[in-house]
């Protein structure tokens, strides 16, 4: 077993947003965390190479988890799909270098982690055992048995991201937590990511909202930047509306 960590930064569902990433990271407890653990859709949005080379200087300390939109972005690259459900997804497969496909490529579904105050955490993206699988605050316990299936029982604490919303809920004694979105949040507006060890601590880091969209339209090519930030970085897809489309699926 590996050495059990103090502090852990989980930061999920980037989605290209850099100016949402850089406040989090200015973060004086993320600063100071022993890891940042990224848990998945890391680069799909309007600044893809960007946040991918910010987050890469930041070296060992960073432990990564791919996503169903990273993983659907290498895939358009390599021709193996011809379409993607999110609209920006072809704009940010389209602006990756190949060094930085083959590296989304090369992450892992899940990773596990001794972590203070929570034993073995595994960290993924949607759930343990696929990348796009919805469970939500309100699954049913069932569900959550059927999800759980195949993790070993020594782990107890489950964290997972995919729904953009952030949660802690027990599940079958498991603690399962969702730190929400740093980029693309349901519900509030607001840079929403996740401290773990010794407790659990979901928090959300406000950023100037209005600079962050002059910069985004500024600075990315993608058509209709404006409006996309303007959507996104507002949250102005509510939470009710959020579950009920993921209830749906």
């Amino acid at each position: 077993m590996s050495t059990e960590v103090g502090r852990v930064a989980v930061l999920s569902d980037i989605h290209g947003v850099l100016p949402a990433l850089q406040a989090v990271l200015a973060e004086p407890e993320v600063a100071a965390a022993d890891r940042i653990v990224l848990t998945g859709d890391i680069a799909a949005g309007p600044q893809p190479v960007e946040v991918i080379d910010v987050l890469r200087e930041l070296g060992e300390r960073v432990l990564w988890v791919g996503g169903n939109a990273d993983r659907e972005l290498v895939e358009y690259r390599r021709g193996e799909r011809q379409e993607i459900p999110d609209p920006i997804g072809p704009y940010a497969a389209r602006r990756l270098t190949d060094e930085q496909v083959e590296f989304l490529a090369a992450l892992p579904p899940t990773l596990t982690l001794p972590v203070r105050g929570h034993g073995e955490v595994l960290f993924c993206h949607a759930t343990p055992r696929d990348d796009e699988e919805t469970v939500l605050v309100d699954s049913r316990l069932d569900r959550w048995a059927e999800v759980f299936a195949e993790v070993p029982g020594t782990v107890r604490t489950v964290v997972c991201g995919h729904t953009h919303m952030p949660y802690a809920r027990l599940a079958h004694g498991r603690l399962v937590v969702n730190p929400g979105s740093v980029g693309m949040p349901y519900g509030r507006p607001g840079a929403h990511w996740c401290l773990l060890g010794p407790g659990t601590d979901l928090r959300v880091t406000p950023y100037d909202i209005p600079a962050a969209i002059a910069r985004l339209t500024a600075e990315s090519a993608y058509p209709d930047i404006e409006a996309w930030a303007d959507y996104f970085l507002h949250a102005r897809a509510t939470d009710a509306e959020a579950l009920r489309v993921f209830s749906a699926s």
